[in-house]
């Protein structure tokens, strides 16, 4: 029997990239050149003979580095310790702006929110009646505490428990990594066969859950990554079907 079900947050429940014609009507540059820019004033501020495309090069490294982890270790690295690897490139100590430069980086898409699938508010309302709600979710950039302060603009956090939300920066691990799972299940005090899994991954949330033990959904309602070749115990393409969906497995 399904006890709970978690939620993947990127192009599951909320549209990655759509807060960029946000940025840009407000006359924001795009994240990726904003975060190269952020560091780059933070450090040509304190060390003028750096220059910006120097401190930008040193940044994007520190990107590189990051990718690395998430990808090969199942490790997402937090922007603190991004932000502190571009400094190690360069062979610099923190400078005074270090922990400001960090919170900007954090709360740019707290600041300009992504939006929301369509149907997810109607969605998440009727299975909160019938399922405990979780999120397991990688954090590349925003950290749980961010996704957690999004997801209560749209007015849906309370439908998921607390114990439930799960991010990879919090938990140290992200998915397919088995630890993550274990959070969640732990946080739910279910087995793994009592949970589904959704998201829109096929790595990370099919064959993810799967080899834990949890049933899982293919969402592929925002983008689909080759659901035809799908192992997942279902295909969703619209948020508000989940109710049947979940209901006939």
């Amino acid at each position: 029997m399904i006890r709970a079900v978690t939620f993947d947050f990127w192009d599951t429940l909320a549209v990655d990239d759509s807060d960029e014609p946000k940025r840009a009507a407000a006359g924001l540059l795009p994240k990726p050149a904003a975060r190269r820019a952020a560091f780059a004033a933070e450090i040509c501020a304190h060390h003028p003979d750096i220059t910006p495309s120097a401190a930008e090069a040193a940044f994007e490294g520190a990107n590189a580095w990051a990718k690395v982890r998430w990808r090969s270790d199942f490790v997402n690295p937090s922007v603190a310790q991004r932000v502190a690897e571009g400094y190690r490139l360069l062979a610099l100590a923190p400078t005074p702006g270090f922990a400001s430069l960090v919170g900007l980086l954090e709360t740019m898409e707290v600041t300009h929110p992504p939006d929301l699938l369509p149907g997810a508010a109607e969605a998440l309302a009727a299975l909160a009646g019938r399922y405990t709600l979780g999120i397991i979710s990688d954090t590349i950039v925003t950290p749980g505490r961010g996704l957690q302060a999004i997801l209560s603009g749209y007015g849906v956090l309370q439908h998921f428990t607390p114990a439930g939300l799960t991010f990879s920066d919090e938990v140290g691990r992200s998915k397919p990594h088995a630890s993550i799972f274990q959070a969640a299940c732990d946080g739910f005090q279910c087995a793994p066969g009592e949970v589904v899994h959704i998201g829109d991954r096929e790595s990370n949330d099919v064959t993810g859950p799967h080899s834990f033990g949890m049933k899982s959904v293919l969402f592929i309602g925002a983008v689909d990554r080759g659901s035809e070749t799908s192992k997942a115990d279902a295909i969703c393409s619209r948020l508000t079907d989940l109710v049947d969906i979940l209901g006939a497995l």
